[in-house]
């Protein structure tokens, strides 16, 4: 009887921690949330969003938001993408990263430029990255945001940028080889699946 009641007692106690176990991998898994700016197109918002939840399911949508004024850099009549990064990162809570979609023209500091127009920036790592379709092809606007944003989510993920040319973690150098860029490569993809991200 006694032999009875502590194997029952030890099935309870087992599955009780996988459940535990299985509780805490879920409160701890990273959670992606595109937050688009008002401007922008919701077929192009939906395309990226759709595009980014079958690599990382665990992906979200929210409504449009304003651009915050204090991110308005009045000389070149374009948004601080710093600024909007650090917006972004001061209205994230928990394990989340923040990807902001924007319509207008972004920039940030780089080198000697204090204000150099760029397609997107992210923390790397960090919790908040943003990206516009300003300074992409017109022509192929769906695919082209898709390769910016899934860039500077790798960012925020802790990916550099990488040598391979064909790479979505290839650095543009100040153009738009975007045309070229086709996939991870092997080992950003082996460092993503690390993450939790899904690759067929």
């Amino acid at each position: 009887m006694n032999k009875r009641i502590s194997l029952r007692y030890v099935s309870l106690l087992f599955l009780l921690l996988m459940y535990a176990c299985r509780d805490t991998a879920q409160t701890n898994s990273k959670v992606i949330l595109l937050k688009p700016f008002k401007g922008l197109d919701p077929i192009l918002t939906g395309n990226v969003y759709n595009r980014i939840k079958a690599l990382y399911p665990n992906s979200f949508i929210s409504l449009p938001v304003e651009i915050p004024n204090q991110c308005y850099y009045a000389p070149r009549k374009r948004y601080r993408a710093d600024k909007l990064i650090s917006y972004l990162h001061q209205h994230t809570e928990g394990d989340t990263v923040t990807i902001g979609l924007i319509a207008q023209d972004i920039s940030t500091t780089k080198g000697k430029y204090y204000d150099w127009g760029v397609m997107g920036l992210g923390y790397c790592p960090g919790n908040a990255c943003i990206v516009s379709t300003f300074r992409l092809s017109k022509n192929q606007l769906m695919d082209q945001f898709y390769k910016v944003a899934i860039h500077e989510l790798g960012h925020t993920q802790g990916l550099p940028h990488c040598a391979n040319k064909s790479c979505f973690m290839r650095d543009a150098e100040g153009g738009n080889t975007l045309n070229e860029e086709v996939d991870f490569c092997v080992s950003c993809k082996a460092y993503l699946k690390s993450k939790g991200w899904k690759f067929l």
